[in-house]
Formats: C-alpha cells, sequence, structure tokens
C-alpha cells in the first residue's frame, strides 16, 4: 500500500490525510506544533470547497459552527463611520450566500476528528529528504528515520518541505506590502454578531465576532517594505504592531493593550507563493506552500480543500505518482492563478458589489472540473 508523509496538519494536511485513505493509500501527518494549532482567523468555504466539504460529510457539523454576522462598518482613524452594510461583510462577502465563515481551528477540528487511525508526529518536522528509485528516506528532528512512497509538504507559507526539496524561500515568495496580526480577546465591547474596520489608508484593522458573541478575533496590521524580524520573538513582533498603530481613535489603543497578554498572537507578512511547478521527484506541494494567495484573497481554506481533493483523487487514480502530479497540477493552477489575482484587489477602494461578483467569478471557474 502506497504510503504518504504529509508534513502540516492544518487544513490542507488534514483533509488530504482524509482523502487519501478514502483512495486506498495510508498518510502519516508530521506536525512541529505539540498539538493541532489553535487561534488563527475565520476562514471561507466557498464554491467548489462547499462540494469537498459535502463529500467528506461535514457540510451540516460545519454550518452548525459557523460565524453569524449582520454585517459591518468602517471607521477613518480617528473613529468616525465612512460606510455600513447589513448585506455584506469583507470577511465573508454577501451574507445571504451558502458560504460558510468558520474558524480555522473548528474546521480542523472537524476534519481531524474523522481521522482515527491515521499515524500523527506531533512535535517533529523533517530535517532531510533523500530520494531513491524505490521511494523516500525522511530524516526527522526526533524521530527516526523512516521511508515512504510520497512525501507532500502542506506546511503553508513558510514550508520546511519546499524549502528542502526546491529551494530558499526568497526564490518564491512575493511581498504584498502589508503585515498582519491576529488574536483572540474576550467581548469587551459587547459586540453583536457584527464586525468594524478601521484604517487610515495605510494601517489599520478590524474587530469581529465569534463563538457566538462570546469572543473577538481582533486584526491589527500596517504597511510596510519587507522587515527583517525573529520569526521566533513573539514581544517583537507585537511591538512592530504597537509602533505602527498609534494616533488611531476609536478602540484601537485599547486593542494594542490587549494585544500584549494574548495567548494566541499571530503575526506575518501577505504575501504569495508562485512556483512554475508544485513537484519535483516523489515530493509534492499543497495549499499555501505551493501557491500562498495571501488571506487578502479570503480563498486560502477553499483552495487548500479543493487542492486536498484533486491531489488525492489523482493519486487513487493513477498508477503513476508522476502523472497524478501533473494533472493535479493541470487542473488546479487556473483556479490558483485567479485567486491570486483576486487577492490583489485593493478592499478598501473596491465597491462591494464589485468586489462579491469577481469573487463570484472566481468560485466556479473549477466548479465542474476539480469536484465533477
Amino acid at each position: 500500500m502506497t504510503t504518504v508523509l504529509i508534513s502540516g496538519a492544518s487544513v490542507a494536511g488534514t483533509a488530504l490525510a482524509f482523502w487519501l485513505r478514502e483512495q486506498g493509500l495510508t498518510p502519516v501527518v508530521v506536525e512541529r506544533a505539540p498539538a493541532l494549532r489553535r487561534g488563527g482567523q475565520a476562514v471561507d468555504v466557498r464554491g467548489a470547497a462547499l462540494t469537498v466539504l459535502r463529500r467528506m460529510g461535514l457540510e451540516a457539523q460545519a454550518r452548525a459552527l459557523r460565524n453569524e454576522s449582520l454585517g459591518m462598518n468602517m471607521l477613518d482613524a480617528d473613529g468616525n463611520e465612512l460606510m455600513r452594510s447589513e448585506e455584506f461583510a469583507l470577511s465573508s462577502g454577501q451574507l445571504d450566500s451558502e458560504d460558510i465563515e468558520i474558524l480555522r481551528e473548528d474546521l480542523v477540528d472537524l476534519v481531524h476528528a474523522r481521522l482515527d487511525g491515521v499515524e500523527h508526529l506531533f512535535g517533529d518536522s523533517i530535517t532531510a529528504i533523500r530520494e531513491d528509485a524505490d521511494g523516500v528516506l525522511v530524516e526527522f528532528e526526533h524521530a527516526g528515520p523512516r521511508r515512504f512512497d510520497l512525501v507532500v509538504g502542506a506546511d503553508g507559507l513558510h514550508s520546511n518541505t519546499r524549502r528542502l526539496v526546491f529551494g530558499p524561500e526568497a526564490d518564491y515568495i512575493h511581498h504584498l506590502g502589508t503585515y498582519l496580526s491576529v488574536f483572540s480577546q474576550p467581548n469587551f465591547l459587547g459586540m453583536d454578531r457584527w464586525q468594524t474596520w478601521i484604517n487610515n489608508g495605510r494601517d489599520g484593522g478590524a474587530v469581529m465576532t465569534v463563538r457566538d458573541n462570546q469572543e473577538l478575533r481582533i486584526f491589527l496590521g500596517f504597511a510596510a517594505d519587507p522587515i527583517d524580524y525573529d520569526h521566533r520573538d513573539i514581544e517583537a513582533q507585537k511591538r512592530l504592531v504597537a509602533e505602527h498603530l498609534t494616533g488611531f481613535g476609536w478602540e484601537v489603543p485599547q486593542l494594542v493593550e490587549r494585544m500584549w497578554t494574548a495567548e494566541d498572537f499571530y503575526f506575518d507578512s501577505m504575501a504569495q507563493i508562485t512556483m512554475d511547478a508544485w513537484s519535483r521527484g516523489r515530493t509534492v506541494l499543497l495549499g499555501d506552500a505551493a501557491h500562498c494567495a495571501a488571506p487578502l484573497s479570503g480563498q486560502g481554506t477553499s483552495l487548500a480543500l479543493v487542492g486536498a481533493y484533486v491531489l488525492a483523487l489523482e493519486l487513487g487514480r493513477a498508477g503513476d505518482h508522476a502523472e497524478a502530479y501533473l494533472r493535479y497540477e493541470k487542473r488546479m493552477r487556473p483556479f490558483v492563478e485567479a485567486n491570486q489575482e483576486l487577492a490583489l484587489i485593493d478592499r478598501q477602494t473596491v465597491d462591494p458589489e464589485e468586489s462579491t461578483r469577481r469573487l463570484d467569478a472566481v468560485k466556479s471557474l473549477i466548479e465542474l472540473d476539480a469536484v465533477g
């Protein structure tokens, strides 16, 4: 039976493990974190990805956990309201659509609960990948060396698998000129199924309610050229955010103050990954590791779910992994490229109806081909 090592246990990796087992393959998941990662933003499941979720038998459960919103407003830096909508929200699009907005961790939990019996190596990471005619010898930071038939890098924007097999991150990453932090807090603002955005033209943030109004997910970001910072130094990252968010009105000073005690703080640049090919030999990349569209697209989760389905399906159909990889990329690349273009839309200036129209066009691109 074909064994497949998957690096990364977020949406792409867990979904791929589910579908590989459905195709009769044996997945093994390695994850650097000691357990499934918590925190992060609300994500959207749209279009073809809804079909994938339905075929996993998880649509009803996901809808039960969906984040309900009554609308949004946009403020200037002083806190003056610029616009308000009870039909559209920047995080999720039209509020009456069938799309599902759900916390990333809740979606991962749903998929992971269906992976009973799948081996997971938590708290470990790949240190070397050596391919030969019979398979791939993988070395780990903690576990002993093991052989696998195939390796999949589903380990995100800063993919370790991509670095080991394809070369330095700098060869593939394209910064979009923005840095973003995300963290959670209790709903101290008393907001009711709402999201508020504040922006001065360069820097700003957003607050949205989650978990039946019990929590807030807070987003604080700023525009900047690439910054050389320590990815492990959380306090230094918080200082960067605080330095750029001075001078704002409304509740921003309090949001920044609460950021210092947030235990689930996340910070990174908004960036895209572009590659001429997503596979090399027996190793293939999936999701953000292959083609991060940046959170600005609102489509990263849908790309991960659809990509996992397509890759597993092609591996199940083809007798040769090289053929499967080529077919997977041929089917996914038009969808990916359209979504990467979508991320370049300036959400602060594009009319909500126009943004929704473009998103609907993207959603339909591979509905029939990818999941038909």
